[in-house]
Order: C-alpha cells, then sequence, then structure tokens
C-alpha cells in the first residue's frame, strides 16, 4: 500500500471505508516494546527503501520508534536479520551476504 508519502510499503495499512480512519504500521505494532507510531514517520522511514532494494525472502524487519537523543524528534530504527543463515544483517538493503552466494559462482560445463 502507499504510504501517505508515496511510497510503496507492505507494512502500512490505511482504511478509510464508510467513514473509518484508520492507519497503522504493521511492522512497528508488532514490536510492543516500540513508542507511538504516527503517520508522520512514514516520511523518513528505512523501511520502504530496504524493502525495494532487497526481495530476499529470509529477510526479517524488526522496527521500533525511537527518540533521538535530545528526545525533541522520533525516528523509526528497523534491524534486519536472515532467517535462513541466522545472523544479524548489518545492511539490509544488501542482505546477509550469504543467501545469494550461488548466483555468483560461475556455472559447471
Amino acid at each position: 500500500m502507499r504510504t501517505p508519502f508515496g511510497k510503496e510499503c507492505k507494512y502500512y495499512y490505511a482504511d478509510y471505508f464508510r467513514g473509518k480512519e484508520t492507519q497503522a504500521c504493521r511492522l512497528i505494532e508488532q514490536n510492543p516494546a516500540s513508542d507511538a507510531w504516527k503517520p508522520a514517520l512514514c516520511q523518513t522511514c528505512p523501511g520502504p527503501d530496504i524493502l525495494l532494494a532487497n526481495a530476499c525472502p529470509h529477510l526479517t524487519l524488526r522496527a521500533r520508534v525511537d527518540k533521538s537523543m535530545l528526545g525533541l524528534t522520533r525516528q523509526i530504527k528497523i534491524q534486519a536479520a536472515c532467517r535462513e543463515h541466522r545472523v544479524q544483517v548489518q545492511q539490509p538493503k544488501v542482505g546477509c551476504g550469504h543467501c545469494h552466494e550461488y548466483l555468483d559462482r560461475p556455472e559447471a560445463a
């Protein structure tokens, strides 16, 4: 679904049918330790860019709303992991580096 800021995100949900005004981030809802989510946070969320760059089915994302150092602004922090190799992914846009190794190997003649 398209976020209020024009990016495509599979975790964003909105329902305006018959007068409802429901907006939610399904990724943040999965983390009970997170602060409250607001639609304005979608503007700086790295989630849609990660999903666009990396389509690996083994990539799992975990997000939370975090306050800045001074506590004035809020932003979304995302952690990524690979379910297949059970490692933390340092660069979610690139991946774990193990899932697609077979694509880099030359084919046997």
